[in-house]
């Protein structure tokens, strides 16, 4: 293991072989790190269902669902991803040994049937991830019981075993979210994952109640007669049962584990103004206030989740809900929690009504429109596939241009401010083979966190700190392959807890000469 871990770290220095040092605007610390380096949550959802992303096929070995994950994560990697949201639980099913609910179709072919040979995938992706300094999320669909698509059910579905909690919708089989007995289920299947999994985040997609189909009526009549009585409309009192729900997650995942992030995935739209004053200037067909009986605004204010990743798939030319004009809603009602922008990749190069999105231009657009407000801190694309698939050159374009400076997620100083302490013992070591870095890892900090990875940076008389590589799973050793012969660089390390709070620098300094394998300065 160890091993491994040094080539990771060789491997990121590596990369960066021929790059050119940049001069950064240091325009705000929420945006920027101690070093200068930016801090940008960078993230792409891989999606299970119907099996969209991963795995690629029905019944995939476990060695080849193994290595084709293993080869999405070092793609997106080289991309500049920082971490990955993973669909996890599809539609009360599981891609997870440690659960009570059936294993997914779209894993193994059927509903309840076990990998064979047996391995616990999450298990295997979370290692993966953390390895590459990579957060992963575990996304969690809330409303589905079965998906209309579904081939096979389990005995054991909780569907089956509890019918009364379920009503059909559109040819789906929904959780009804009336019942405190099926609030209590959910948060149980939530904090179950929290508790037995090494996740850094727990995610929810805009599926709460289901999107408005015309002819279709939600069968809650009963549920609201019993429990609703009190509210003014059945529409205040199903957005009740949704706050229930995520303010009793939002306090479960807390309890269980207090840096565990909770983010939440909702349809772009609040509320159109011409429904609501506090509302966007927008004319979506649905919201997901009035349609999906999801108060997201609320959520935000009241603290209750850490971020939103608001779908905002619309083009910037779009006229009934343009890019810029949402996006600018979502800045105003962030309330000092994150807000990433979720961002259509998938859309890139079709030809739908929105036909902004066939110009190749229309994402980089809409990248430089994020980058000039620091309140926005990060973006998530949908989906993998498209990111892999590379239409226009998006993919490229990310690598090359705006992700080309790695980055680290932002911190989330309501849930940690207090940085770990900083590493020791500093010593840069000039051989043929490059500038060799090693340091020794900090004491516990005053909260009793440890540093869970290191940053190395560079700089020489003419050049600000540049990010080299991240040191991740307790490795304290990097090498520096790219330094000049000739040239006076000094190295900070820094270390970084769970939540990216960074420490104060250990510094050193080393006149390159003896390393044969760098390119002269001259």
């Amino acid at each position: 293991m160890k091993k491994h871990l040094a080539w990771l770290c060789l491997l990121l220095f590596l990369g960066l072989e021929g790059c050119k040092t940049s001069k950064k605007p240091r325009t705000s610390p929420r945006d920027f790190g101690p070093m200068g380096v930016r801090r940008e949550m960078r993230a792409v959802w891989i999606a299970t269902v119907d099996n969209i992303d991963w795995p690629s096929r029905k019944n995939l070995s476990p060695e080849e669902q193994r290595a084709e994950f293993v080869r999405l994560l070092d793609t997106h990697k080289r991309t500049g991803i920082n971490a990955v949201f993973v669909q996890v639980r599809a539609a009360a099913d599981a891609f997870y040994a440690k659960s009570e609910e059936p294993w997914s179709e779209w894993l193994t072919g059927k509903q309840g049937k076990a990998p064979e040979p047996f391995y616990d995938p999450m298990e295997f992706m979370i290692e993966e991830c953390h390895r590459r300094g990579m957060e992963f999320h575990a996304w969690l669909n809330l409303n589905r019981v079965a998906h209309r698509v579904s081939k096979s059910i389990a005995s054991n579905n909780i569907g089956k075993v509890h019918p009364e909690w379920v009503f059909e919708y559109d040819g789906y089989r929904l959780f009804n979210f009336g019942l405190p007995e099926v609030r209590d289920y959910i948060t149980n299947v939530t904090t179950n994952i929290v508790k037995n999994y090494d996740v850094d985040g727990i995610h929810f997609d805009d599926y709460f109640y289901p999107y408005t189909v015309t002819g279709q009526t939600l069968k809650d009549e009963a549920a609201y007669q019993e429990y609703g009585r009190r509210f003014r409309s059945k529409d205040d009192w199903r957005r009740d049962n949704i706050d229930k729900l995520i303010k009793q997650i939002s306090d479960a995942i807390t309890a269980q584990k207090s840096y565990v992030k909770f983010g939440v995935s909702p349809f772009g739209v609040w509320r159109n103004k011409q429904d609501d004053p506090s509302g966007s200037p927008t004319q979506a067909g649905q919201t997901s206030y009035d349609n999906l009986y999801a108060d997201t605004k609320k959520w935000m204010k009241a603290g209750w989740i850490d971020y939103m990743v608001p779908q905002i798939y619309f083009s910037t030319k779009f006229d009934k809900v343009p890019f810029r004009t949402l996006t600018l809603w979502w800045l105003d009602h962030t309330y000092g929690r994150h807000l990433y922008i979720g961002q259509g990749a998938y859309r890139v190069g079709t030809q739908d009504k929105d036909k902004t999105w066939a110009d190749y231009s229309e994402l980089p657009r809409q990248m430089r429109f994020i980058r000039e407000y620091k309140e926005i801190t990060g973006s998530v694309f949908y989906s993998s596939k498209s990111l892999v698939n590379n239409k226009f050159g998006h993919a490229d374009s990310l690598r090359q241009n705006f992700y080309k400076e790695a980055a680290f997620p932002p911190p989330m100083p309501w849930k940690d401010r207090l940085p770990p302490l900083a590493p020791r013992q500093l010593q840069a070591k000039d051989t043929r083979n490059g500038v060799d870095l090693r340091w020794i890892a900090p004491a516990k900090a005053r909260d009793g966190d440890e540093a869970r990875y290191y940053a190395v940076y560079r700089y020489a008389d003419d050049e600000e700190p540049r990010l080299l590589a991240g040191c991740y799973e307790g490795q304290t050793r990097a090498l520096d392959r790219t330094a000049l012969r000739g040239k006076v660089y000094t190295y900070a390390i820094t270390a970084l807890d769970r939540l990216h709070n960074e420490s104060e620098a250990v510094l050193t300094s080393v006149i390159v000469r003896a390393n044969m394998h760098a390119r002269s300065s001259k």
